[in-house]
């Protein structure tokens, strides 16, 4: 993401670039800014001067430069850049999204403790991946030049609801892992990640403690309508039962409703 003839040379043929390289997590080589600002203003600059017509940036629904979070900062300081460099460029920001392999509801499966954070009350709206991806998709036919487009889940949901979720799909028990306190829970993120980067981060801790913003979706303008996360919570967690569990109908929990709680 450094080298601008690389860059240049995947983008000279294209008429439309969507820019999905972002990290919710720091490295050695790449901070949250690095990523999530520098990097998609330098693919922003290039594309624009490779003639390239349409330029669509994948943010996230909790972009802010106020917020508490680094990475929620660095993805609204990268939306600046990216329209700075490219006017006419689609912000897309998307709520937390769920599939294949992801870091949402397998996250949940495994470990469970540190969905618990804030009482479990934080309030989040989870969006299926093949929502999100369709709705890049529709762009092609019905471009939102100079727009930014909120896509939240249809539905505001408590991570408390999630694990329930969870554990009516893989038929395990709720966990009874005590609520670890903000300090120590930011504490063992950092010592977590001097052994393995892609571990809990610190500024992931604080992230358990936002709500989702509250905003209205703009689905309409992209011709999709999202799906609610009971719909696919059996395909990404089926492989979390038991050999004689597996086959067994899921029976979801009655939906609460949310309690703000969030710092």
């Amino acid at each position: 993401m450094r080298d601008d003839e690389t860059i240049a040379e995947c983008l000279r043929h294209s008429d439309t670039v969507y820019n999905l390289v972002g990290r919710d997590y720091e490295t050695k080589n790449f901070d949250y800014r690095a990523a999530n600002a520098i990097g998609p203003e330098r693919i922003a600059k290039i594309a624009a001067a490779c003639g390239v017509s349409q330029f669509i940036q994948l943010s996230h629904l909790d972009a802010s430069k106020d917020s508490p979070s680094t990475f929620y900062q660095a993805k609204a300081e990268g939306e600046e850049l990216v329209k700075a460099a490219f006017p006419t460029a689609t912000i897309v920001r998307p709520g937390p999204m769920y599939g294949y392999e992801d870091k949402f509801l397998n996250n949940m499966a495994t470990w469970p403790i540190w969905w618990k954070l804030n009482h479990a009350q934080t309030t989040t709206r989870p969006v299926h991946v093949t929502d999100v991806a369709q709705a890049l998709v529709n762009l092609l036919t019905y471009p939102q030049f100079s727009k930014t487009l909120n896509l939240p889940g249809p539905s505001t949901l408590t991570y408390e609801y999630l694990l329930d979720i969870v554990s009516s799909v893989t038929l395990q028990p709720l966990s009874r892992a005590p609520i670890v306190p903000k300090p120590v829970a930011i504490a063992l993120a950092k010592l977590g990640q001097a052994v393995w980067w892609p571990s809990l981060s610190p500024d992931e801790v604080i992230r358990r403690y936002i709500n989702d913003s509250d905003v209205p979706g703009d689905w309409d303008a992209v011709g999709v309508q999202p799906s609610e996360i009971e719909t696919h919570a059996i395909t990404y967690l089926r492989r979390y039962r038991s050999a004689e569990n597996y086959v067994r109908p899921v029976v979801f929990p009655p939906r609460p409703t949310p309690d703000i709680a969030a710092e």
